[in-house]
C-alpha cells in the first residue's frame, strides 16, 4: 500500500514539475517578446535623431557638420603654422569620428576647396571640373588665419567626451561669423532635409553691421562659379522658394560661343554633357564642344552655318544645363531642434550669437587681467615692504603664511578683492632674483597698461553693440579683399521653348482619313514641326481644334486647313465662309482664335447638323482677299458675284458671322490678294526675355509697316538689322533697340584697346549690311563701350584727375568729330586721367533705360 503511494506521489510530483517547467516557458518567452518589441519601438527614432542632430543637418551656431567640426578641431590642435599632410589630419581625426577615413577625406577636401577655413597646397582638385583631389599623401593644408580668428577659443567651447571617452570634443566652435550662410550646406536627413545657399563674405558682414544698426538688410546667394542668379522668388531662402541660375555665355563672332562661367550646381564636365545630350536629341545643333577650361572656365561651342547665336544662346538656356533651378531649404538645429527658418533669420541668430561670445571673451578677459592687476600688485607689496623678511624667521609652513598674512595686512587695503592661501603660495614661490631685482617703476607702468585695459573691456561691455559692428567691419577689412560677388543678380524671365526650339521633325496629314503627326511618312508633307509646337486644324464640318505635335493623332476626317498655332498671335485672322446646317445660309466672318483648349473641337458657328466650311483662308497680318461666290444655278437668280472680306469687321471667335446669301452655293474662288486691315504692326521688347513681339509685353517700339526693318545694338558694340516677324529673339544684352533709319546720327563714346584711349565718332548706317551681323566699334578683345547717343544732343561730365584733387568738365560730344562711316575708328577724346563719364540731359529715343545699359568704363589709372 505504501509502495503504491510513494510510485502516485513520485507520478504527481513529476506532472507538477512538467507543468512548472512548461509555465516558466511561456513566461520566460512572453518576456523576452515585451523586451524585444519594446527594443523596436525605439530604434528608428534614435537613428532618426542621430541622423539629424549629428550628422545631416548643420547647428546655427558654427554652420558645420559634426565631420568638419571634428577636422577643424583636429586641425587646430595639430596647429603649428606649418602645412599638415592631408593624411595625417586624417588620421588624427579618426580619434573623434569613428565613420572611416573616406568620409573624414571627403568632407576635408569639401572645405578646402571652398577657400575659407582651410589654407591648401598641392592638388585639391578642381569644383569647376569635377575634378577630385591627389591622394591624402600628396596634399597639404592648416587652418586659415580666418578660422583661427572667429572659430576658436577654449574658454568659450562647451565640450563632450569623445566617441571612446578618451578625450573631448567642443558641442559646437564658437563661430563669431555666419559662417553657414557664407559657405552653404545640403543634408538628407530622416524626413526633412536642409539646402542653405553660400552667400558673399563682404555681404554677409555688412548686413551684420546694417542689423546692429537697426537698418533694414537683404541677402542673395553668390556662387564661386559665377554666372548670374533670378532671386524674383527666392523667399528669403525659405523653405518653397525658388532661384534660377545661368551660365555666362559670350558671343565670340558669328560661328562661336564660349561659356565663361557656368551655373552653381554644374560643373563643365556635366555642362558639356547636357549639351551634346540636347544636340543629340535634336533640340539644339552644333558642329562640336571644346573644353579649354584650366585655370578658368572656357567651353567654346562651334556653331553649324546660318545659326543665329543669339537665338542659341536661348535653346542652351531652354535645353541644357545652361540654365538650372535651385531649391533653398533653410534648415538648421536650433536649441537641438530642427527647425526651418529664412536667410534673414539665420543671419540675426548668428549675429546675436556672436554678440553674445565676444561678451563672453570681454568678460574672461577682464577677469584674467583683474588677476594680474590683483597679482602684480600684491607682488609689488609683497617685495617693495620687505614682507618677505618673515620668511627666514618661520617655523614650519603654517606659521610662514600666518606671518606673511600679518606683513601683508596695513597694506590690502589698496587691492581690489582678498588675498587667498593661493596668493601666498605664488608670493612664496617668487625666485631670490627677482626679489633683488625688482623694478619698481616698471611694476607701476605695467599696472597703469592694467588699468588702461580694464577701462577699455569696460568700455566695450558697455557699448557691446558698437564693439559687435567693429568686429564684422574688421573681418570684412581683413579678409574680405578679392572675395567681391562673382555671380551677377539679375531677372532672367522665361525662355519659351517654342520661340528657340528647333524645327526638326516633319509634319504629315491624311485630310480625307482625318490623321496628323511626325509619323506619317507616306502622307502629305506639311512642314517641319518642334516637339513644342501647337498645330491648329479646320475640317470640312465647320469646327477646329488645337493639337499637340504627336506621331499620330486622328482629329477627324476631311481636313481642309492644319498650320502651326500660336495662342498670343493677335493679328493672325481667319477668313471664312461657311453654310449655317444643312439648308442654311452661307455665312461670312473674320475673326481670331486666341486661347483654346487643346484636343476640343470648336463649331464655326452654333454647331448645327450639316455645317461646312465652303471657304478658308489664314492669313498672318489680318489680310482681306476678295472672293467671287458661285451660285448652284437657279430661275431668275444671278450665278455669280463677288465678295470682299474687307466689308467685314474681325471679332470673336464665337460670332456666327453676316449673311452672304440665302441660296445655295456652288463653289467660291479667290480673286485678289487684299492688304491687312489692321494697319502697322505695334511691336514691343521685353527686355526680360530678349524678344520683340506684338503682344504687348515689356517697352513699346512704335508701329512698324510693311518692308520696316528693326535696329538693334548690343552693349558690345554688336549692331544686327532685323526682317519684322512675330516674334523677334534679340537678346537682352541690348543697349539700343528701334526702327531702323538710315539717315539717324549715332554719337559714340568709347575706349579703343589698340591705342587705349577714349575716342568719339559719329556715323549713320546708311548702306551696312542687311543680313549680318556687324560691329560698330574696333574688333580689338580690350574695346568697351561707353556711351551711345541716337539724338542731336549728346553731352556727358567727365571727371578727371589733376594734381590731386579730382576736376569736372561738361563736354558736347557732337563738336567732337565729324560725322562718317561706322567703319572709322572717330577722334581721340582726351589725354587726361579720367575718372569716371557721367551722361547728362538725355533724351531716350529708342536707347533702353539707364540703368540697362552701360558696362563698366575700363579704369585706365587704378
Amino acid at each position: 500500500m505504501s509502495d503504491m503511494n510513494n510510485e502516485e506521489n513520485k507520478e504527481l510530483d513529476s506532472n507538477i514539475h512538467e507543468a512548472e517547467v512548461q509555465s516558466n516557458t511561456a513566461i520566460l518567452g512572453l518576456s523576452n517578446a515585451n523586451h524585444l518589441e519594446k527594443l523596436y519601438d525605439g530604434w528608428f527614432l534614435d537613428y532618426a535623431s542621430y541622423v539629424i542632430l549629428d550628422r545631416a543637418v548643420p547647428y546655427f551656431e558654427d554652420g558645420l557638420k559634426p565631420v568638419q567640426r571634428r577636422i577643424l578641431h583636429t586641425l587646430s590642435e595639430m596647429n603649428n603654422g606649418h602645412l599638415i599632410k592631408v593624411a595625417n589630419v586624417v588620421g588624427a581625426t579618426m580619434k573623434y569620428h569613428p565613420h572611416g577615413d573616406s568620409s573624414i577625406y571627403t568632407a576635408l577636401v569639401g572645405l578646402g576647396q571652398k577657400d575659407l577655413l582651410i589654407e591648401t597646397q598641392g592638388n585639391w582638385g578642381n569644383p569647376l571640373t569635377g575634378d577630385g583631389a591627389a591622394a591624402g599623401r600628396y596634399i597639404e593644408g592648416r587652418l586659415s588665419q580666418f578660422a583661427q580668428e572667429v572659430l576658436f577659443n577654449d574658454e568659450t567651447t562647451e565640450w563632450i567626451p569623445n566617441y571612446d571617452g578618451t578625450r573631448k570634443e567642443p558641442v559646437t566652435l564658437p563661430a563669431k561669423f555666419p559662417l553657414l550662410l557664407a559657405q552653404g550646406v545640403d543634408g538628407i536627413a530622416v524626413g526633412l532635409s536642409t539646402y542653405i545657399l553660400p552667400h558673399n563674405f563682404n555681404e554677409l558682414c555688412e548686413a551684420s553691421v546694417a542689423y546692429l544698426k537697426g537698418k533694414k538688410f537683404t541677402l542673395y546667394p553668390d556662387f564661386f562659379t559665377g554666372g548670374s542668379i533670378d532671386v524674383s522668388h527666392y523667399d528669403d531662402g525659405a523653405r518653397g522658394g525658388k532661384v534660377k541660375v545661368r551660365a555666362k555665355i559670350e558671343v565670340q563672332d558669328a560661328k562661336t560661343l564660349v561659356i565663361r562661367e557656368i551655373p552653381f550646381g554644374t560643373t563643365t564636365g556635366s555642362l558639356i554633357e547636357s549639351i551634346v545630350a540636347a544636340n543629340d536629341k535634336g533640340k539644339i545643333k552644333i558642329k562640336r564642344v571644346d573644353d579649354d577650361t584650366a585655370q578658368n572656365v572656357e567651353i567654346i561651342i562651334h556653331l553649324l552655318p546660318g545659326s543665329e547665336p543669339q537665338k542659341m544662346i536661348e535653346a542652351l538656356y531652354a535645353f541644357t544645363d545652361c540654365e538650372k533651378s535651385l531649391s533653398p531649404c533653410t534648415c538648421v538645429i536650433i536649441d537641438k531642434k530642427p527647425c526651418f527658418t529664412t536667410t534673414t533669420e539665420l543671419l540675426k541668430l548668428s549675429v546675436n550669437h556672436t554678440k553674445r561670445l565676444l561678451k563672453w571673451e570681454l568678460e574672461n578677459d577682464l577677469q584674467h587681467t583683474q588677476e594680474k592687476w590683483h597679482a602684480t600688485s600684491l607682488e609689488k607689496i609683497f617685495i617693495e615692504n620687505k614682507v618677505y623678511e618673515v620668511i627666514e624667521k618661520s617655523k614650519d609652513r603654517e606659521d610662514m603664511f600666518l606671518r606673511i598674512s600679518e606683513g601683508l595686512r596695513p597694506y590690502v587695503k589698496k587691492l581690489r578683492r582678498e588675498v587667498t592661501s593661493k596668493d601666498l603660495e605664488k608670493l612664496v614661490e617668487i625666485p631670490m632674483r627677482k626679489l633683488s631685482h625688482f623694478d619698481r617703476k616698471k611694476a607701476d607702468e605695467f599696472l597703469k597698461e592694467l588699468d588702461a585695459h580694464i577701462e577699455e573691456i569696460n568700455h566695450n561691455l558697455e557699448h557691446l553693440t558698437e564693439y559687435t559692428i567693429n568686429h564684422f567691419k574688421n573681418l570684412e577689412k581683413k579678409y574680405g579683399a578679392g572675395r567681391e560677388r562673382k555671380t551677377q543678380i539679375t531677372e532672367f524671365g522665361k525662355v519659351d521653348a517654342v520661340h528657340v526650339a528647333m524645327a526638326n521633325q516633319k509634319f504629315y496629314v491624311n485630310r480625307k482619313e482625318g490623321f496628323v503627326g511626325t509619323g506619317l511618312k507616306k502622307e502629305e508633307y506639311l512642314f517641319d514641326v518642334s516637339e513644342y509646337d501647337d498645330i491648329i486644324v479646320f475640317k470640312a464640318d465647320g469646327t477646329y481644334k488645337i493639337v499637340k505635335v504627336s506621331d499620330k493623332d486622328f482629329v477627324g476626317k476631311d481636313i481642309l486647313l492644319v498650320e502651326k498655332f500660336n495662342k498670343e498671335d493677335e493679328r493672325r485672322i481667319y477668313n471664312v465662309i461657311y453654310q449655317d446646317g444643312k439648308d442654311g445660309p452661307a455665312l461670312i466672318k473674320r475673326f481670331n482664335v486666341g486661347g483654346v483648349t487643346r484636343n476640343k473641337d470648336y463649331p464655326m458657328g452654333k454647331g448645327k447638323p450639316g455645317t461646312k466650311i465652303l471657304y478658308i483662308s489664314s492669313n498672318p497680318n489680318g489680310e482681306a482677299e476678295v472672293v467671287k461666290v458661285i451660285l448652284k444655278p437657279r430661275p431668275r437668280i444671278k450665278l455669280n458675284f463677288e465678295v470682299d472680306f474687307a466689308d467685314t469687321e474681325i471679332k470673336g471667335r464665337n460670332t456666327l458671322g453676316n449673311q452672304v446669301t440665302k441660296y445655295a452655293v456652288k463653289s467660291i474662288k479667290k480673286i485678289s490678294a487684299g492688304e491687312s486691315t489692321l494697319g502697322a504692326k505695334i511691336y514691343y521688347f521685353d527686355t526680360v526675355s530678349g524678344i520683340v513681339s506684338t503682344q504687348r509685353k515689356g517697352n513699346r517700339l512704335g508701329a512698324f509697316e510693311d518692308g520696316e526693318k528693326l535696329i538693334t545694338i548690343r552693349t558690345n558694340g554688336m549692331t544686327k538689322l532685323h526682317e519684322m516677324k512675330d516674334p523677334i529673339l534679340v537678346g537682352t544684352d541690348i543697349l539700343y533697340i528701334g526702327k531702323y533709319d538710315p539717315e539717324l546720327t549715332f554719337t559714340v563714346l568709347y575706349f579703343e584697346g589698340e591705342n587705349f584711349s577714349y575716342m568719339v565718332k559719329r556715323f549713320t548706317l546708311e548702306n551696312c549690311p542687311t543680313t549680318t551681323e556687324f560691329n560698330i566699334l574696333s574688333d580689338h578683345p580690350d574695346t568697351r563701350m561707353v556711351e551711345l547717343f541716337s539724338t542731336d544732343s549728346a553731352r556727358v561730365t567727365m571727371d578727371y584727375q589733376s594734381g590731386h584733387k579730382v576736376e569736372q568738365e561738361e563736354i558736347d560730344l557732337t563738336v567732337m568729330a565729324d560725322v562718317k562711316t561706322y567703319k572709322a575708328l572717330g577722334s581721340k577724346f582726351t589725354a587726361k586721367k579720367v575718372k569716371r563719364f557721367t551722361r547728362i540731359d538725355e533724351e531716350t529715343g529708342g536707347e533702353l533705360p539707364e540703368d540697362s545699359k552701360n558696362p563698366d568704363m575700363p579704369d585706365l589709372f587704378g
